[in-house]
């Protein structure tokens, strides 16, 4: 299995890009692990946020193979504790077999199309968060759910 996590945008907040770059190196040691950003759209200040969301859609869905496993971090997303993520993912791992794709929306969230094609959607929490935060907050939590699948001692309950 390989996870992959797509963002709209690129992440330009320097402590933030750092964090980021931290937990996908380590994650790198626990699975393949990609992270694909896609470029913001140019020239957008004539279009709607359905046009923006439409657009954008279609790019997400073209870094999306049939088989890949779709998750959103929506905002109206299930959430998890730490440990219930951990195993939601453990069992992924150990039963499908399919690659999984999370994926973060730009600043007006999916189109139509977009959440037709995802499988599940995931919420980090209740509060809401930048787009360029979310990227290392959500790779932390990748990675700790890692470490707590086996038993490594960095998440303390």
């Amino acid at each position: 299995m390989r996870i992959t996590l797509i963002t709209v945008g690129k992440t330009d907040i320097p402590w933030v890009r750092e964090g980021l770059e931290m937990y996908v190196s380590r994650l790198e040691h626990y699975v393949p692990f990609t992270l694909r950003e896609i470029p913001e759209l140019k020239g957008v200040s004539a279009l709607t946020k359905d046009q923006i969301k439409e657009r954008e859609g279609e790019l997400i869905l073209k870094q999306v193979k049939p088989a890949d496993e779709v998750v959103l971090l929506d905002e109206h997303g299930k959430e998890y504790r730490s440990l219930e993520f951990a195993d939601w993912l453990g069992r992924r791992m150990a039963g499908s077999g399919r690659d999984l794709v999370f994926v973060i929306g730009g600043a007006y969230g999916f189109s139509p199309a977009v959440y037709s094609r995802a499988e599940g959607k995931l919420s980090l929490s209740k509060m809401t968060y930048s787009h360029q935060l979310v990227r290392t907050i959500f790779a932390e939590q990748l990675y700790r759910a890692f470490t707590i699948l086996r038993g490594e001692p960095y998440h303390h309950e």
